[in-house]
């Protein structure tokens, strides 16, 4: 798709519009998701996300960059996070093994009973919110262009200036 020249017809470009629809639908989504989350399983969305991730992830363990960068977040924020977490037993760090310099964030057994335990609230959540809009083949679709856009944007890295 060429680029327009006139800079007033930025405004109509559909990648634009694309963008800001995901922004939105971002929004709205983490809104009322952290709003039942909070409410059912008393349970942070942010501390979710990092429950799933690590548990997802090969011995349930991430370096804390990777993580950070999962959750878009910078690696102080993140060790903030972790800091609460680990105060709460769900989370420990250690040292990474490849790199005596990384940590690694390293799910618990509590942190897998916390997963547990709001694993239910969320999936029903998000059967709502997304199952509600998008049959399963359209959830499988947006995840594969979701997937396909990411991994695009770690690989050109972000544009120059």
């Amino acid at each position: 798709m060429a680029l327009p020249t006139d800079p007033a017809e930025h405004l109509d470009d559909p990648r634009i519009e694309a963008f800001g629809m995901l922004i939105e639908a971002h929004n709205e989504l983490h809104n009322a998701l952290q709003r039942n989350l909070d409410a059912e399983a008393g349970v942070p969305l942010g501390w979710l996300s990092v429950l799933i991730r690590l548990a997802r992830s090969p011995d349930s363990r991430l370096r804390m960059t990777v993580l950070a960068r999962d959750m878009t977040m910078s690696t102080s924020g993140l060790t903030r996070l972790i800091d609460r977490m680990e105060a709460d037993g769900v989370v420990r760090r250690e040292a990474c093994p490849e790199d005596r310099r990384g940590m690694l964030a390293v799910l618990t057994e509590q942190g897998r009973a916390l997963l547990a335990s709001a694993a239910p609230c969320h999936v029903a959540d998000l059967e709502q919110l997304l199952g509600g809009a998008l049959d399963g083949a359209e959830l499988g679709q947006l995840t594969d262009l979701l997937r396909r856009v990411r991994d695009h944007v770690r690989e050109v890295g972000p544009p120059p200036g």
